[in-house]
C-alpha cells in the first residue's frame, strides 16, 4: 500500500487496521468494486471538494459530536446528564460555529438524526435549533445501546448506503466508535476529531467514503465567502 488513500477514500497511512476482503464483504457495507487494496487508491477529496459535494446534495454526512470534557466518565445511562461526557465550553461554541458554517455555505439537510446521548443531541440543537432534528437510537453510542446494539449497527449501515429522498443530504449526529464498527475502519482523532464529519456517497447497495472534514476546515471555508 502506498501513501495514497484506500479505495473508500480514507488515508491508508493513518489507518493501522486494514480489514480483510472477507470481513468487508461479509459485513455488507462495501461492495467488491470498492475493495481494491492492491490497486491504485482513490485520493481523499479536499475540504473544498467535500463542501461542493454536500452542496450538490444526495450525500449522507456523519457528524461526530462537538468537543467534550474529557475528564467526565460515561456511565452508559441514557437520560443521566451527570453520568455522561458532555460538551465543553469550547464544544458548545464549536457546535454553534458548525451550524453557522453549514448555513453560510448553503449546505442543507432534508433530515437530521441525532443520538440521544447528550453530547450528540446538544451538538444538533446548538447547530440547527431545537425541533429541527430527531433523536434516534439508530445512531446511539455503542456503550449506551444496550440490547439495541445490533439495531444501531444495521440502521447506521443502511442509512450510509441509502440515497436520501429528493436528492437532499442526510445528517447523522453520532459517535466515532459506531462509525468504526459499521465501516470496519479506524477513525483516529487525526482523521475524525470531535466536531469533524465523514461524507459518504450512498450508492444503494454500498457506501463510498468521499473523505473527512474537520470543524476548523469547514468554518474557515465559510469565512472566505
Amino acid at each position: 500500500m502506498t501513501r495514497a488513500e484506500s479505495s473508500i477514500g480514507v488515508r491508508a497511512t493513518e489507518l493501522p487496521y486494514l480489514p480483510s476482503r472477507r470481513e468487508l464483504l461479509g459485513y455488507g457495507l462495501i461492495c467488491p468494486a470498492l475493495i481494491a487494496f492492491g490497486a491504485p487508491a482513490h485520493a481523499q477529496a479536499s475540504a473544498a471538494e467535500l463542501v461542493r459535494a454536500m452542496q450538490e446534495g444526495g450525500k449522507v454526512v456523519f457528524l461526530r459530536h462537538a468537543a467534550t470534557v474529557q475528564e467526565q466518565i460515561d456511565t452508559g445511562r441514557l437520560g443521566d446528564r451527570a453520568g455522561q461526557r458532555n460538551l465543553s465550553s469550547e464544544g458548545i461554541e464549536q457546535a454553534r460555529e458548525i451550524g453557522r458554517a453549514l448555513r453560510a455555505l448553503n449546505i442543507r439537510f432534508g433530515r437530521i438524526l441525532a443520538s440521544p446521548v447528550f453530547r450528540a443531541k446538544d451538538t444538533a440543537e446548538l447547530a440547527f435549533g431545537a425541533g429541527n432534528f430527531t433523536e434516534s437510537m439508530e445512531v446511539v453510542a455503542d456503550d449506551y445501546a444496550g440490547g439495541q446494539l445490533d439495531f444501531m449497527v444495521e440502521s447506521t449501515r443502511r442509512r450510509l448506503r441509502t440515497p436520501p429522498e429528493d436528492g437532499a443530504n442526510l445528517l447523522l449526529v453520532g459517535h466515532r466508535t459506531p462509525l468504526e464498527m459499521v465501516t470496519r475502519r479506524r477513525f483516529p482523532d487525526t482523521i475524525l476529531p470531535e466536531g469533524a464529519m465523514a461524507v459518504f456517497e450512498p450508492l444503494g447497495g454500498e457506501a463510498r467514503l468521499l473523505g473527512t472534514l474537520k470543524a476548523d476546515e469547514l468554518i474557515a471555508l465559510s469565512r472566505r465567502r
